[in-house]
């Protein structure tokens, strides 16, 4: 709709007339391929990463006995404890040593390790019963073997919960990107979207504000989606475990 009818009074539920122009001025005025590019990338490759590695840590804290095991898996729970704002300085400052500001590591490695996805997949693998494991050990199945082919496939919900939290997580990360990027070549939507409001000087257009936002908007809505009925299952065999 056009920037008369967002305020009107009443409300407008229906643009009359409907125009494309607010999404045509968004992709002239900014590089929204690029920054969506960025975004996707960044979300993409910590989603990837962080279930990888909480799987294998999730698993080995559920079924590997070493000494430690349960103290080390309570640190990992403190993580949870400390709010992100306490870890920016010494994270940036870990950045700027490696040489990783203004680049994509800085964007996607500190996002790959993460107390609550190693809590999650923890908790799924002490939820099915180890004689199938033992059973495929019999058989003369490895270690990795086990893994891959037997808990991992189980775990199939639990993944895709564990991943559509994290890329909705990282998709909407504005803080850090905005404190680590500094050139438009790996800067995210969200950020971009907040300096395309601040280009407005005294005026903002609020229908070009909206259509970014529904463009910024568009991913999250198809990966929930599209991972919905995982999510659900893993919801439902949460709640129905005795």
């Amino acid at each position: 709709m056009r920037d008369s009818q967002v305020f009107s009074v009443p409300p407008v539920l229906v643009p009359e007339p409907v125009i494309f122009d607010n999404y045509e001025n968004v992709f002239s005025r900014m590089n929204v391929a690029k920054f969506f590019a960025n975004s996707l990338f960044v979300a993409a490759a910590t989603t990837i990463f962080q279930v990888l590695f909480s799987a294998f840590a999730g698993y080995a804290f559920a079924r590997a006995k070493f000494r430690g095991r349960d103290l080390l898996f309570f640190v990992f729970l403190l993580t949870m404890m400390i709010p992100p704002q306490v870890n920016i300085i010494p994270l940036f400052f870990l950045m700027r040593e490696a040489g990783w500001v203004d680049t994509y590591q800085a964007l996607i490695l500190p996002g790959i390790f993460g107390g609550f996805g190693v809590f999650l997949m923890r908790q799924w693998f002490l939820s099915f019963s180890a004689e199938i494991e033992d059973a495929a050990r019999i058989d003369g199945c490895s270690v990795l073997g086990v893994f891959f082919k037997i808990a991992l496939p189980l775990a199939v919900p639990a993944l895709v919960t564990l991943g559509i939290f994290t890329f909705i997580t990282t998709w909407n990360a504005f803080m850090w990107p905005l404190i680590v990027t500094n050139s438009d070549s790996v800067t995210t939507l969200p950020v971009a979207l907040a300096k395309f409001k601040g280009s407005f000087r005294e005026i903002i257009s609020w229908g070009e504000l909206c259509a970014c936002s529904v463009i910024l908007s568009l991913p999250v809505i198809l990966i929930f989606l599209a991972g919905k009925k995982y999510f659900i299952n893993d919801v439902l065999s949460g709640g129905l475990k005795e």
